[in-house]
């Protein structure tokens, strides 16, 4: 039978960090989720060999288990038979050191036979050995879901397909890069009877084409006129909820920063709380002056020079 590759998959070196595996799986799942493939009929078979790449090399245990075997199929190692490919054992969990059996798991797999004792894991990599304590949890899944900056401030709601089913997801208030919103349940398939894992989507705020964006404060170009900048006066100065009329002071010198206070972004722990909005002021000059416009312009600026 022929081995995945899952470096290949997530398009990685076999060195990689586990930051890097991270990072791969995100750009990978973001490709080929079929949310953003629905003309394409091969997306859905992609994104699950993505998922089932960063399930096995995002868990060091198991990422040992495969860099030295090129599984974690315990069916792949030989141990098959008349139980469908499926090893048995006619005891308990706790025969397991006496028997021998112990001792050979542990020399074949090292500390891949000790898988994460979560709710209810298995103290055996090949599921269910005929006690209630070999229950084995699903894996966590990550999977990236990508939200403009309007929605991080104002939450809201998406739809997420898992196999047949569309799940609604609330989006926090706030969402920042990175932020993981747990949906109990809908990870990895538990084993044995064991509870399924849990999958986490993980955050990425799109670039905003008006807004730039450090941490919860906001800072947006606001284009003011040679006079008003001279003379003072007010402008409309854009916001992710309403226009506001920003006051500018008389002398005013392009690219000084006004800080509007609480109008930046929602805080996504404190919702109460915003960051502040600075208006970084650019000033306009008028074009294609006629003569007339032009004669003033330089007596104007012939008196400010005396």
């Amino acid at each position: 039978m022929a081995k995945k590759d899952y470096y290949k998959t997530l398009g990685i070196d076999k060195n990689a960090t586990e930051k890097e595996i991270k990072q791969a799986f995100r750009k990978q799942a973001k490709q080929w989720h079929p949310d953003a493939n629905q003309d394409n009929p091969n997306a859905e078979a992609k994104f699950k060999e993505v998922n089932e790449a960063y399930e096995v090399l995002s868990d060091a245990n198991k990422r040992s288990t495969y860099d030295q075997f090129g599984s974690v199929n315990p069916q792949d190692f030989g141990f098959g038979g008349t139980n469908g490919g499926r090893y048995t054992y006619t005891g308990n969990s706790e025969d397991m050191g006496s028997s021998g059996f112990g001792d050979i798991f542990e020399g074949l797999f090292g500390n891949a036979s000790r898988s994460r004792r979560g709710r209810g894991a298995s103290q055996s990599p090949f599921g269910d050995f005929g006690g209630a304590s070999s229950r084995q949890a699903g894996q966590d899944i990550e999977q990236a879901v990508t939200i403009s900056l309007k929605e991080a401030y104002s939450g809201g709601v998406r739809i997420v397909t898992k196999g047949d089913r569309k799940l609604r997801v609330n989006i926090p208030v706030g969402a920042t890069d990175g932020t993981r919103i747990r949906l109990a349940g809908e990870g990895g398939a538990g084993f044995g009877g064991g509870q399924n894992g849990d999958l986490y989507l993980v955050v990425q705020v799109e670039d905003d084409p008006q807004f730039k964006r450090t941490e919860d404060d906001l800072t947006v170009e606001v284009k003011v006129d040679m006079f008003t900048a001279m003379l003072g006066g007010e402008v409309e100065v854009p916001t992710l909820d309403r226009p506001l009329k920003l006051r500018i002071p008389a002398g005013t010198q392009s690219g000084k920063r006004i800080r509007l206070k609480g109008k930046g972004m929602p805080n996504v722990k404190q919702h109460d709380q915003f960051g502040d909005l600075y208006a970084r002021i650019l000033i306009t000059v008028p074009e294609n002056l006629n003569d007339s416009q032009r004669e003033l312009v330089e007596g104007l600026r012939g008196q400010l020079k005396a």
